[in-house]
């Protein structure tokens, strides 16, 4: 269970600073503001999920993962490298990195569903919540970006491998 928990935790706090990145740059270029906001939204969305995070930490005793300086910075240069590509670049990132969430969560909420349904049900909605960010991206033209493929492997292949890191460490 501090496994999962410490994970998420770290994933929802590199999550919120992808958008903030994001959000950063492209509110600092001109004719970007609908685009900001957008991001804004989702920012605060994954702000509401890696809150949720914080207090199940606590109330379970679990420590963050000691990564968590690593991956703030890491998720805010994610976020405002891909911006600074253009809104395609952008919205690549985040359909990368929603989709190697989405397959996360469904493997914790297999795994939760008879241990602790109550907290697989939540993972279900955040789960839900990432894949409609995931669907908004690909609409948005996530797959139009310049070198899509490989820029989305290298954003998948980082996740995972944060994901496997923030386990353990």
């Amino acid at each position: 269970m501090a496994e999962i928990l410490r994970v998420d935790h770290a994933g929802e706090l590199a999550a919120v600073q992808i958008y903030r990145g994001q959000r950063a740059v492209m509110g600092a270029s001109s004719g970007q503001t609908k685009l900001a906001g957008h991001f804004a939204e989702l920012e605060a969305q994954e702000a509401e999920h890696l809150a949720r995070f914080d207090k199940l930490l606590t109330e379970r005793c679990v420590r963050p993962t000691v990564l968590t300086p690593v991956w703030r910075l890491a998720g805010f240069a994610l976020g405002a490298g891909t911006a600074l590509m253009g809104e395609k670049a952008a919205h690549a990132c985040t359909e990368a990195v929603e989709t190697v969430i989405e397959g996360h969560y469904a493997e914790q909420i297999a795994e939760l569903a008879q241990r602790d349904p109550d907290l697989a049900a939540e993972l279900s909605q955040f789960r839900d919540e990432e894949l409609a960010h995931r669907d908004r991206a690909v609409e948005e033209g996530a797959r139009e970006a310049p070198g899509y493929r490989l820029l989305s492997a290298v954003i998948g292949a980082g996740c995972r491998a944060a994901i496997k890191i923030s386990e353990k460490v």
